[in-house]
């Protein structure tokens, strides 16, 4: 899941206005931010097989470090901690936590069985979403712009940054999203992937930093 994640998490800044956009973009995808560097120390692997499913060429072979429901839980605690160690705020501390968490749920709907429950186990599990490019633009689209909406309501601009900032990372997402589902596969080679996430996730965080520093919460 793309849009999904960081929909989520333009949803939640309406349950947390204390926390920025970019930690929660951070929380939302923190284990796939965390998974191109165990790529490419090959702690994890994955394959890229065009047509493995109808939305993505990835097959994840192992990456129970990153995507298994005990590391997720395990994740959450962690930066929940970290955040509340910083900011001594337990409710946001909280969200955040949960936010990482959320990841390996949404993965679930979305992913083929290759979801590791725990790290060392053989059980692995996903309902399969992406065996449907109509069903998977359809869930993924909802569920991003119910929370970019969520966002837009909550928050007002505070000069030009802040209200064109939004639109210009709505208007990203959506082209992003359009090549990942439509355009070539990428290359089978882990630097060239590894490059690729750091400079998609680079332009993500910096246009959400740059577009919630120029709006304010109205809750």
């Amino acid at each position: 899941m793309f849009l999904g994640h960081y929909g989520l998490a333009f949803g939640v800044k309406k349950v947390a206005p204390r926390v920025s956009l970019l930690t929660l973009f951070v929380a939302v995808e923190f284990v796939d931010i965390l998974w191109p560097f165990l790529l490419l120390f090959n702690v994890e692997q994955v394959k890229v097989h065009p047509g493995f499913t109808e939305v993505t060429p990835f097959e994840f072979v192992h990456y129970p470090f990153t995507h298994s429901l005990v590391m997720g839980v395990v994740w959450g605690l962690l930066a929940g901690l970290v955040y509340w160690f910083f900011k001594k705020d337990s409710r946001s501390a909280i969200v955040v936590g949960l936010a990482v968490l959320s990841h390996w749920f949404l993965d679930f709907v979305v992913h083929t069985a290759d979801l590791p429950l725990t790290l060392f186990g053989d059980t692995k599990v996903g309902l399969g979403l992406w065996n449907s490019l109509s069903l998977t633009l359809l869930i993924e689209s909802a569920l991003f712009f119910a929370g970019v909406y969520l966002y837009a309501t909550s928050t007002k601009a505070l000069n030009n940054k802040g209200k064109w900032g939004l639109w210009s990372l709505v208007a990203f997402f959506v082209v992003a999203n359009l090549y990942n589902m439509f355009g070539p596969p990428p290359e089978d080679s882990i630097p060239v992937l590894f490059v690729s996430f750091a400079v998609l996730q680079a332009i993500i965080l910096s246009l959400a930093h740059m577009t919630d520093k120029n709006r304010v919460s109205t809750n």
